[in-house]
């Protein structure tokens, strides 16, 4: 006889769907996709954009990583590389996100509590000390002021190379030799601030422009860069289904390559640096076909749309995260299984890097153990699972071509209703796309109340002790105080004439129409601080009020 647990498990599903509401059949036996007949490496490149994938190399091994100060961080990122990560990436606290100082008013009860503090070149100086810029990629979570923090970054570079810290470049070097050799990502993703997160600070014409202008920059001065990160992460960590976060992803992105276009740029000329940032949730087929669906669906875009020629701007390329929202403070070690199961679909669905999160994420930022434990997972799928072994290892699956076709008509149908509207921007300002997610975040939570989503541990199969019992790891406070009296030394110590010319002629071109980065530049090597520079663009653009949800 069943106990009533079983019984009302059993019972638990009316119907069965994907967490997108796609309905599951019993058993699928055949389908009418022609993603089968594809060969990996070829248009639309629903089964890879390289012929030989992880036969050929693994994906880059990237744990999103920063807290407290610059000189933390930088252990952090050294004990990762030590224990085989592949590359850098940077996590910054919310001032520097919001392009504020440490001793900004707004900043006090936040400096380097979920990222690391950088207000200064010197902040980013002793953040990659020791670490050659030049052998490491390096990806950098930043939004608003992502031209700042990428003008920081090509200034350590230039100075690490200068003292001949660099094995790939003989001293002395030119500035175009050494940019020329920096690797890595920067988000620049400002309508997902809009739309899901938050952390925006100018209006979205504004916005758009520092976007356009890092494109143009990077494709004549850092051409191994990529220039954006079109996130859908952060979309589905706001609440919404899997087929929304391809539309709104894909949609966005859309919008970053007219705003290119409309500033002249010429298509094939930026596209091939663009990339995108997925999140990896628990349905695991669903996930696996998301990614495969999206990647068809730029290809389609880039060609059919915006008839792009080379192959190239036709890839979707992409970093994965497993999902920071899936995971529950009960139970924490229950993290790791969820972190696995997502890591493989990622994988499966053919990712290019990958961040898997600590199993204590839910709690506090991750301990060097969970980070540790998350890394190795990676490292048991690429090395132990045999899944790298052939390409898209599940193509010709019923049941995953199926859902793969089905993202994409739905996904392509979202897309022509923005499109109806005006694009992503007219529907961010609109407020749309962000009342398109809170509803399906709310229907999520209620599914969750009603336990139609299970989640073990917290609403089903639940301990009687169900306090974490994991390692704390927290941030002192005392390093905020730190920070400030950093900045008040490097304040004092800098050349403050030069640094007020660096402010007027940086305002004197934000009211203009010239390229931003090459001031930029200008201005963190004299010694301007992020704060003064996000000052300085708010006089000159203004500042970003969003629409009433009422």
């Amino acid at each position: 006889m069943s106990s009533p647990r079983t019984k009302k498990t059993a019972e638990r599903k009316a119907k069965f769907e994907t967490s997108s509401g796609i309905p599951l059949e019993m058993a699928y036996s055949s389908s009418p996709s022609a993603a089968a007949s594809e060969a990996p490496g070829e248009y639309p490149f629903t089964r890879g954009i390289h012929a030989n994938m992880y036969r050929s190399r693994f994906w880059t091994m990237r744990q999103y990583a920063g807290f407290a100060t610059a000189a933390e961080s930088n252990q952090r990122y050294k004990y990762l590389l030590a224990q085989g990560q592949m590359g850098l990436s940077v996590a910054f606290d919310l001032p520097t996100q919001l392009c504020m100082d440490a001793d900004d008013e707004l900043a006090r009860g936040e400096v380097g509590k979920v990222g690391v503090s950088i207000s200064t070149l010197g902040d980013m100086r002793e953040l990659f000390n020791g670490i050659p810029l030049d052998q490491v990629s390096t990806s950098m979570t930043i939004n608003a002021p992502a031209a700042v923090l990428l003008a920081l970054y090509i200034a350590v570079g230039k100075e690490q190379a200068a003292k001949g810290e660099w094995s790939t470049l003989s001293s002395p070097a030119s500035p175009s030799q050494i940019t020329q050799k920096l690797r890595g990502t920067v988000q620049n993703d400002i309508l997902k601030e809009y739309a899901a997160r938050g952390l925006y600070r100018f209006p979205p014409v504004h916005s758009m422009r520092l976007v356009t202008d890092i494109f143009a920059y990077c494709r004549e001065n850092v051409p191994q860069w990529n220039t954006i990160s079109i996130s859908g992460y952060h979309i589905r960590e706001a609440g919404s289904t899997a087929v929304q976060e391809v539309a709104f992803t894909l949609a966005n992105g859309i919008a970053y390559v007219q705003g290119a276009l409309d500033a002249g740029l010429n298509i094939d000329d930026f596209a091939g640096q663009l990339a995108f940032f997925f999140n990896a949730h628990n349905n695991f087929l669903e996930e696996v076909a998301k990614f495969r669906s999206a990647r068809r669906m730029w290809a389609k875009i880039m060609r059919e749309r915006f008839g792009a020629k080379d192959p190239r701007s036709w890839m979707l390329r992409f970093h994965t995260q497993t999902g920071g929202s899936t995971l529950t403070a009960q139970e924490p070690l229950n993290n790791v299984a969820r972190v696995t199961i997502q890591a493989l679909a990622a994988v499966m669905g053919g990712t290019q890097s990958l961040h898997t999160n600590g199993m204590d994420e839910a709690l506090q930022l991750p301990t060097a153990e969970a980070a540790r434990t998350a890394l190795r997972t990676q490292q048991i799928i690429a090395n132990e699972s045999g899944v790298t072994d052939t390409v898209d290892p599940l193509a010709g699956s019923y049941v995953v071509e199926h859902l793969t076709d089905e993202i994409e008509r739905r996904a392509f149908a979202l897309i022509e209703q923005i499109d109806q509207m005006g694009g992503a921007v007219k529907a961010i300002e609109a407020g749309w796309m962000q009342s398109q997610i809170a509803e399906a975040s709310y229907q999520y939570q209620r599914k969750v109340e009603n336990k139609e989503e299970v989640i073990v541990g917290v609403n089903e199969f639940v301990s009687a002790q169900t306090e974490a019992t994991a390692p704390r790891f927290t941030v002192n406070p005392a390093v905020e105080q730190q920070q400030r009296q950093r900045l008040a030394e490097w304040r004092a110590n800098r050349d403050n004439v030069r640094v007020s010319e660096c402010i007027a002629h940086l305002e004197a071109c934000a009211r203009g129409q010239d390229n931003l980065m090459p001031m930029l530049v200008a201005c963190v090597e004299a010694g301007v601080t992020v704060g003064e520079i996000g000052k300085t663009l708010k006089r000159a653009f203004g500042e970003y009020q969003p629409p009433s949800m009422i």
